[in-house]
């Protein structure tokens, strides 16, 4: 069992730890013949505080840097305007053109049909890939500020040869002062390809893992990230049944014997905007749970929709309502955050709990 702190004695329910990028979004075109673009803010261990702020109502912060120039001020707008706590934020003195410290950028098309969604990362040297352990007093957040709830994961790791240390300078003052530890190990290839690929992420993410009450990850993460494979079965499909995971979950939780709670999104791509959405979790105390499989779902943005997951998945489990409706509220907010544009949900409470419930898309009136 999960061992959580009262709400009363934490100023926070959840911190994220990771970079926030401005995404630039051609909306139904693509990138390279765009004339304009939407932007959006998005990072997907932030996604997870601000899904539980906007559609959960929960207290949420964010721990992360900017470089302090218009960009990283329109950033800031926009996280004040999804209701995250910004007053973690580390601020970093712009040179002028960015040879130092920059804010990252993200060019991200949604993709339709037979062509897949793409993304083009230019997030090099940022402010929030430079944060050192030190530059955080964590044990007075974690402690004197309280915090119930810490969530990283896999990307902020990949972002630097320093991120690794800031995260487990975090992770272990958060253990100290027995706040819960979620990490999506979100292994991005294109992050990994220029510092050692798989081999490097394997032996950033396996080091950081000893420190994780509630690990959540996809397949592919898992084989990439801590190296585990299921026997027979091919790790590059885009869905494992839901069985092939239980076997990949019983070989991790033997070696990581911390995990309390283990969960996947289970996709298969028929398209992409149509996919069969599902998911999976599993608890020392109460074995595995298998969230309502929504075959054919329609998407229009998948990205940000395993970040929404992680964020329902958190809010059942910060709310004591069991891993079975922590498991559908997780893979009801991912479908309906895939529903809209941008990294983050527009889902509300009401929406996320009538479709665990089964409600359907008739118009509301």
């Amino acid at each position: 069992m999960l061992q959580l702190r009262p709400a009363g004695e934490c100023r926070y329910d959840l911190v994220s730890l990771g970079e926030i990028m401005l995404r630039l979004d051609p909306g139904e075109g693509r990138v390279r013949t765009a004339r304009s673009f939407r932007v959006w803010e998005g990072g997907g261990e932030y996604n997870v505080a601000r899904g539980l702020r906007r559609c959960f109502g929960l207290r949420t912060a964010v721990v992360t840097a900017f470089a302090d120039n218009d960009v990283g001020r329109l950033l800031e707008d926009l996280v004040l305007q999804g209701g995250v706590d910004t007053s973690l934020v580390k601020w970093m003195p712009y040179d002028g053109t960015g040879r130092a410290v920059r804010n990252g950028l993200n060019f991200t098309e949604r993709g339709f049909g037979v062509r897949g969604a793409v993304g083009t990362s230019d997030r090099g040297h940022t402010a929030a890939s430079q944060l050192r352990p030190d530059d955080i007093d964590w044990d007075h957040l974690f402690g004197t500020l309280g915090v119930r709830w810490l969530h990283t994961g896999g990307i902020y790791a990949a972002l630097s040869a320093t991120t690794p240390d800031t995260m487990e300078a975090a992770m272990a003052a958060a253990s100290r002062h027995g706040t819960v530890i979620s990490y999506d190990l979100n292994y991005r290839p294109s992050l990994w390809q220029a510092v050692g690929g798989q081999s490097r992420a394997q032996e950033v993410n396996r080091r950081l893992a000893r420190y994780v009450d509630v690990m959540i990850g996809n397949e592919e993460d898992f084989t990439a990230s801590l190296g585990f494979e299921v026997p027979g079965t091919d790790a590059s499909l885009s869905h494992l049944e839901a069985d092939s995971f239980k076997r990949m979950i019983e070989a991790v939780t033997k070696e990581y014997d911390n995990f309390t709670v283990v969960a996947t999104t289970l996709r298969t791509v028929r398209s992409a905007t149509v996919n069969d959405w599902g998911a999976v979790a599993w608890s020392t105390d109460i074995g595995f749970v298998e969230a309502t499989h929504r075959p054919g779902l329609e998407i229009l943005d998948r990205v940000g929709g395993g970040d929404s997951f992680a964020s329902g998945l958190i809010y059942g489990l910060l709310e004591d309502r069991g891993l079975a409706t922590a498991v559908e509220y997780g893979a009801a907010h991912g479908a309906l955050a895939m529903t809209t544009p941008g990294d983050t949900s527009m889902a509300s409470l009401k929406e996320v709990e009538a479709l665990v419930r089964g409600g359907g898309a008739r118009v509301q009136r």
